[in-house]
């Protein structure tokens, strides 16, 4: 059914990212699809965010959060599925929307945070702007309680 599934990762609530990755490879598993993680981070190189970092440290950042996703997936990809990983800059919905469409994904499977109504009306929410955008279907794991 699906060959491509792309897991946007959020490496700072790992409850979650467990969650909709566990499903996710539940789903590879069953269709032979492969899983492509995603961790966006922000702008980093923006010129009013690089001018308080040192110049190689948006370089250095991008290849830990590399190792941490590949940690990650090590860690939680147990079953003998096929994967790769990413890291990527920018807006959050706009590079998984990029991405999906890249990678030709049939399937986004992505946590949801539980935020509060006013959470959501001042921030927005990222998995609902990938919902809303989103030309394939979009599985959105929610936390429990």
């Amino acid at each position: 059914m699906y060959k491509n599934i792309l897991v946007p990762i959020d490496l700072n609530e790992k409850g979650f990212a467990d969650k909709a990755l566990e499903l996710a490879v539940w789903h590879a598993k069953h269709a032979n699809a492969k899983l492509h993680l995603l961790k966006v981070l922000p702008g980093v190189h923006m010129s009013m965010i690089a001018a308080y970092f040192p110049r190689d440290a948006a370089q250095q950042m991008k290849l830990d959060v590399k190792k941490q996703l590949k940690e990650f997936a090590v860690t939680h990809i147990t079953e003998n599925v096929s994967y790769e990983t990413y890291v990527a800059e920018g807006k959050p919905y706009e590079i998984i929307l990029q991405y999906a469409a890249k990678l030709k994904a049939d399937l986004i499977i992505m946590p949801s945070h539980k935020r509060s109504k006013v959470d959501k009306v001042i921030l927005g929410s990222v998995a609902s702007k990938v919902v809303e955008n989103s030309p394939i279907n979009v599985l959105v794991v929610k936390p429990k309680g």
